[in-house]
């Protein structure tokens, strides 16, 4: 993969609508939640499952994902699951009853999972050596463009012709996707590798073997540390600043988050490794979260800190392929990457939230020390193993 000398431009930004679109998985249901809230009206809390059963499926199955994609294909499986995410969103559409639609949930999160771990690693196959570090960035936006894109153009679209009218949209997108990609992306290269057995103990097997790799494991577990804050941040932050801004803080995070990562981000990656990049971005987290334990007031820290963790969101992914040489050591990587990403996820608001009632806002600062001080010594810990 190192030998290719250019990069099919076309075929990433087709890839990464592919995240657009498995990100758009998440987003069609969170961005509208209240209006969901309405429509299963007497569900109470167990309605977060909407959301959430796709991340507990992403725990127990996100690195088993990576090694299924080596054995059977990425092309095969990544149009596979493009289509499997089209159908169950059409379906969807209807608006079925709460235990169909939370069903539904559970198998989409396949698709979700084949997709954020076959399109980085095909997007690092079609990409020159020079390139990788900014297809790589360009990657790690997905997540972040796709809710601004369905906050800013998939509300009103609700708004207007009802809920129904996003999940076929997605569904429209999803297949058009596919249909791209069955064109553009090539059979040969993009193939498994067949495997004399792949049973229970050869599935731990590969587990302890990956997360025992200081090459394979690095960035997901870095990413642990990142997502066990990121999302948590956005969705509680806001709450700690004055009500005067807080619709600024809510709207600029993301945004900040995105804009470093492709900026500063992709600058410093042209000069630095990528590991050193995460590292120096857990560094700016940690300076900036000290800065609101003394200035709690000021709403730019906040935002600020999510541009910090943007350094750490582009150069993890851009990590993978430096780190890895082959597509099967990339796509166990992101198989790694999309557990810990998934089990940060997870754990980290209702975390945060414990800490907070226990122990108020210097609790919050205190997790989030912790957090960004475990992800700078896990980088350098990994780096001596590698040595």
């Amino acid at each position: 993969m190192d030998t290719r000398e250019k990069t099919s431009f076309a075929l990433v930004f087709v890839l990464w609508a592919a995240g657009l679109g498995a990100a758009g998985q998440f987003a069609k249901i969170s961005v509208i939640f209240p209006t969901i809230q309405e429509i299963y009206h007497g569900a109470g809390p167990s309605l977060g499952f909407l959301v959430s059963l796709i991340s507990f499926l992403g725990i127990g199955l996100g690195l088993f994902a990576g090694l299924i994609v080596t054995r059977i294909g990425f092309r095969k499986l990544l149009l596979f699951a493009l289509v499997w995410g089209a159908a169950l969103s059409a379906w969807q559409s209807i608006l079925p009853s709460l235990p169909l639609m939370l069903a539904s949930r559970v198998i989409e999160g396949v698709s979700h999972l084949v997709i954020v771990v076959a399109a980085p690693t095909l997007i690092a196959q079609v990409s020159a050596r020079k390139h990788r570090t900014i297809t790589m960035t360009l990657w790690s936006t997905f997540f972040g463009v796709s809710f601004a894109a369905v906050a800013w153009l998939g509300i009103p679209l609700v708004e207007k012709y009802g809920v129904s009218s996003l999940f076929l949209s997605h569904a429209v997108f999803m297949a058009a996707v596919a249909a791209a990609l069955f064109v553009m992306l090539p059979s040969t290269g993009t193939s498994g590798v067949r495997q004399e057995r792949f049973g229970f103990a050869e599935i731990l097997e590969r587990h302890v073997h990956i997360y025992s790799s200081p090459f394979e494991a690095a960035p997901a577990i870095g990413w642990l540390f990142y997502t066990l804050t990121f999302v948590s941040l956005l969705t509680i932050l806001p709450g700690f600043v004055a009500a005067e801004h807080r619709a600024l803080v809510t709207g600029a995070m993301p945004l900040a988050g995105i804009a470093s990562s492709i900026s500063i981000g992709v600058l410093l990656l042209r000069y630095m490794e990528a590991v050193r990049v995460v590292m120096l971005g857990f560094s700016a987290a940690f300076f900036v979260t000290l800065l609101i334990m003394i200035f709690p007031d000021n709403p730019w820290l906040y935002i600020a800190l999510v541009g910090a963790l943007g350094l750490v969101q582009g150069a993890s992914f851009a990590a993978i392929p430096q780190l890895n040489r082959n597509a099967d050591a990339q796509a166990h990587a992101n198989g790694a990457m999309a557990q810990m990403g998934n089990l940060g996820n997870t754990l980290g608001t209702p975390l945060l939230l414990v800490v907070i009632a226990a122990f108020g806002q210097k609790g919050m600062i205190g997790f989030l020390l912790m957090c960004y001080s475990f992800g700078f010594m896990i980088h350098v810990v990994q780096g001596r193993r590698r040595r």
